[in-house]
């Protein structure tokens, strides 16, 4: 079948980490094809650019569409969500999934997420990178407490990083290796510090 003639396409994505797998079919539910790809902007482009029609698929490929004018849904995981109409397959792969969310795209049964506006979404990358210097921060302290009780050292202090517990700390004497290793600590807590705030 010559694809020029085809018309409107849509296309199922079934995105990983480095590779991902692309589905084409025709709004009749015929395939044309499927191709595994690298993702780098310049492989994936020139699938999507191939089908002149609606991505169904991951956030970055589905703001990639709609910038390019094209019609673009964000489906949820299927693998967090379990989207209905993939558990009648005894058999699993990239390309039946892939084939799934284009069929499912095409005849208006995908689910899909709400996208947020783009400064919503660096809002949110702003949190989740306070989170996550927060947990890192919190790790590094615990271990503090811990070289601390490995020594039998009380902490007569309610808040070890406090004015009073700062204190303390500077006065504890330690064997080297663990001197060397509290020191270290202690510089990326008060980093992480500067970073968090």
């Amino acid at each position: 079948m010559n694809e020029d003639c085809v018309g409107r396409q849509v296309v199922g994505i079934d995105l990983h980490r480095h590779r991902s797998v692309l589905v084409r079919m025709t709004e009749s539910g015929e395939r044309l094809g499927g191709v595994r790809i690298n993702n780098d902007p310049y492989g994936i482009g020139r699938h999507r650019r191939a089908s002149g029609g609606g991505v169904g698929g991951h956030l970055r490929l589905v703001l990639g569409s709609r910038s390019a004018g094209r019609a673009g849904r964000r489906s949820p995981s299927s693998a967090s969500t379990r989207v209905k109409g993939f558990a009648y397959r005894r058999v699993k792969n990239d390309f039946l999934d892939a084939a799934d969310l284009a069929d499912l795209l095409r005849m208006g049964r995908l689910p899909e997420s709400w996208i947020a506006p783009p400064e919503l979404r660096e809002l949110r990358e702003l949190v989740r990178r306070r989170a996550k210097l927060v947990h890192l921060c919190t790790s590094l302290r615990c271990q503090v407490h811990a070289v601390l009780a490995g020594r039998g050292i009380t902490i007569p202090v309610s808040d070890l990083f406090g004015v009073a517990g700062s204190k303390l700390l500077s006065q504890v004497k330690l064997p080297a290796a663990l001197q060397y290793r509290l020191d270290s600590l202690l510089q990326l807590i008060e980093s992480l510090d500067h970073h968090i705030t």
